[in-house]
């Protein structure tokens, strides 16, 4: 498997989460490393160097939190903690303790893939695919500029943040709430989802897009929205 993305350990006790999450990372081209309890995951995590850790709270042997401060002792190495615990309060201690970002459970592997490549991006200061491409559109994302041919389109920041998230999932489908976490990243707490729906009617009127012919972004009756091409 093709590890362009760079290594990522995965931190959970729930084998079906692991595995749904495996799958999404690994799609993406991050090779994935996984455990089930925290001294599994501090031991994974000095194995393998990882460019990101995805760390559930809950865990048996030592806690989420416990590793996330170890590996702070070490290590700037960027860490997503997943919890069924999403208060806004949670979410703040989660982020005092050394977490880049927080997601809440029950959650959607295609947000979580998002939200770890945004993570990545900031970390890294930049994007190995900086130019995305869907359908005859070139996406900019250093420029934050989009073109059609000779064409310049002019977005607002949120409709190009929209863009780029259906640009980035390769034709997946992408819920409200991952689009959502693209829109707003972790700063979100309480929004409408028809928010989502206001901003792809915007963005489908820019680009020129029908909802019933779709040449960009394709409706996906109640899941949510992918790209109508993949680039």
């Amino acid at each position: 498997m093709s590890a362009r993305g760079g290594t990522i350990v995965v931190v959970d006790d729930d084998p079906k989460i692991v595995q749904l999450v495996r799958a999404y990372l690994e799609r993406d081209g991050f090779a994935v490393v996984t455990a089930g309890d925290g001294r599994a995951a501090l031991a994974a995590i000095a194995a393998h160097d990882p460019a990101l850790i995805v760390l559930d709270l809950m865990l048996p042997e030592i806690d989420g939190l416990t590793v996330a401060r170890r590996v702070r002792e070490e290590s700037d190495v960027p860490i997503l903690m997943l919890s069924a615990r999403g208060s806004v309060a949670d979410r703040i201690h989660g982020i005092a303790e050394g977490a880049d970002d927080y997601l809440p459970k029950p959650f959607s592997p295609a947000e979580l893939a998002i939200r770890v490549k945004a993570i990545l991006r900031r970390s890294r200061g930049g994007d190995a695919r900086a130019v995305l491409r869907l359908g005859d559109l070139e996406i900019d994302r250093e420029r934050h500029a989009v073109r059609r041919g000779d064409e310049t389109l002019t977005l607002t920041a949120a409709e190009f943040r929209l863009l780029v998230a259906l640009a980035e999932a390769d034709g997946r489908v992408l819920s409200r709430d991952a689009l959502l976490s693209a829109l707003y990243g972790g700063d979100v707490v309480e929004t409408l989802d028809r928010t989502v729906d206001v901003y792809v009617g915007r963005l489908r009127e820019k680009l020129g897009d029908a909802a019933e012919e779709p040449r960009y972004i394709a409706t996906v009756r109640g899941a949510g929205y992918r790209a109508a091409q993949r680039p």
